[in-house]
């Protein structure tokens, strides 16, 4: 049986739920957070990227809590980081998969590299896991 086809020109709903860029991967992080003050302050000190989820001792797809530094699994293992925020209400967590900073409340990725606050835990983060410090965005690479 042949599918039918709408006549309709307006958009489908999956048409209307995609996020700009996401065909590409690309997704714009946020550049200010109002969660902030929620960080831990220290987190120079943080567990290694290959720590494990503290409940389920998953060893990959974890994420960093930047409230209170447990290391949790993601949403697409056994969702203990988003159960953690949904517990405890500590928004901020960067993944120790590909460094990127998460905000539960914002719902929205965070530029670890614009957010002078999150770019300490992002550099002590890249030194960790690749041995070398990030090459960071400078206010003086942005105005040129």
């Amino acid at each position: 049986m042949a599918k039918e086809v709408s006549s309709s020109s307006s958009p489908s709903m999956e048409e209307e739920l995609e996020i700009y860029g996401s065909e590409s991967g690309w997704v714009e992080a946020r550049t200010h957070c109002d969660h902030l003050p929620s960080l831990s302050p220290d987190l120079s000190h943080i567990p290694t990227p290959d720590s494990h989820c503290s409940r389920c001792d998953h060893p990959a797809e974890n994420w960093l809590c930047l409230s209170c530094k447990d290391v949790l699994c993601s949403r697409f293992i056994n969702k203990h980081m988003l159960k953690h925020y949904q517990e405890s209400r500590h928004c901020i967590a960067l993944s120790y998969s590909d460094l990127s900073v998460w905000c539960f409340s914002c719902d929205s990725y965070l530029d670890a590299q614009m957010i002078l606050q999150l770019r300490p835990v992002y550099e002590i983060a890249h030194l960790l896991k690749f041995g070398v410090r990030p090459p960071l965005v400078t206010v003086e690479n942005l105005l040129n």
